[in-house]
């Protein structure tokens, strides 16, 4: 599948204000199952200073430097990309699925980071620690079943909601609060992963749904390293694993790393900053010509 997918953002702010460094995440992913075409991005005011730089995940980052004063901020973000299904996982195991736990030991060290509990001491919360054991049980240890075990306990214990603002909750949260959004159940099924011994991050992008949706925003999903078949996605609020009409902006094991646009100003005292944003969707299905789609939001 091919996509044109363009991604504004314009902060307005109430007074002149001085931008600190910014950082982005606005550049999709050019490999593996996704490959991209085409990129380029225009932002006003313009930077004095443009730095790329390669994540720790893998993923192109972009860090901006300004000079000046300003009561605007704008990001505009085009991006072609072709994506195309993965492998069937059944296939990549060719008959020797591995049982869970997984050993810790038998991970590459590279891995590592992606295992680490949220609770000050490294540990993980009980409460996703029951959730797994639970879902561990329903699965006869097995890693597939497992993770479709996961997902379910997950759609049942939580109801999705939309929440835009606002980092992601840790697991113990979202499982007491019974609700959350993308990102919250993308959070509380990597921590449920790491309690097993599988490497898990967050990923932040776009789905491009058809239907289209009246509002396309940014969504998030999790990222898990399968021995035999490397890093998968599966998407706990769709309640599925990742298709070819996901597409990829970051991954880290710490979420805010993977925010679109993060950054700092300063101004008057008590100055306010308001965002609004648009993501537009031309789809090329193969053979196929597509209507493009324009929604917008503030």
């Amino acid at each position: 599948m091919r996509a044109h997918i363009v991604h504004r953002l314009t902060y307005c702010y109430d007074a002149p204000i001085t931008l600190g460094e910014h950082r982005l995440c606005l550049k999709p992913r050019g490999h593996g199952f996704q490959r991209l075409l085409d990129h380029s991005l225009s932002v006003l005011p313009e930077p004095c200073q443009r730095r790329e730089l390669l994540a720790a995940s893998g993923d192109e980052i972009l860090r901006l430097g300004f000079l000046g004063s300003t009561d605007q901020l704008c990001f505009e973000a085009n991006s072609r990309v072709e994506t195309r299904p993965a492998p069937p996982l059944d296939s990549c195991f060719n008959g020797m699925e591995p049982p869970l736990p997984y050993p810790r030991g038998q991970l590459n060290q590279d891995l590592l980071g992606a295992l680490e509990g949220w609770l000050p001491n490294g540990q993980h919360e009980p409460s996703a620690i029951d959730l797994t054991q639970e879902a561990l049980m329903g699965s006869n240890q097995q890693t597939l079943a497992f993770l479709n075990q996961l997902i379910e306990l997950i759609q049942d214990r939580v109801k999705y909601t939309q929440r835009h603002a606002g980092p992601a909750w840790p697991a113990g949260r979202t499982l007491r609060e019974r609700i959350g959004s993308c990102r919250d159940l993308a959070m509380l099924m990597v921590t449920c992963c790491r309690v097993v011994g599988l490497p898990a991050r967050f990923v932040s992008g776009y789905q491009l749904l058809d239907p289209a949706p009246e509002q396309y925003d940014l969504h998030a999903w999790a990222e898990v390293y399968l021995p035999g078949a490397g890093w998968r996605g599966f998407d706990p609020s769709a309640g599925s694993e990742v298709n070819e009409r996901y597409v990829v902006l970051a991954t880290s094991s710490k979420p805010e790393l993977t925010a679109a646009v993060s950054g700092s100003f300063s101004g008057p005292a008590n100055t306010s900053s308001d965002l609004s944003w648009s993501i537009s969707v031309d789809e090329e299905p193969a053979n196929t010509s597509a209507p493009k789609q324009t929604l917008q939001a503030a």
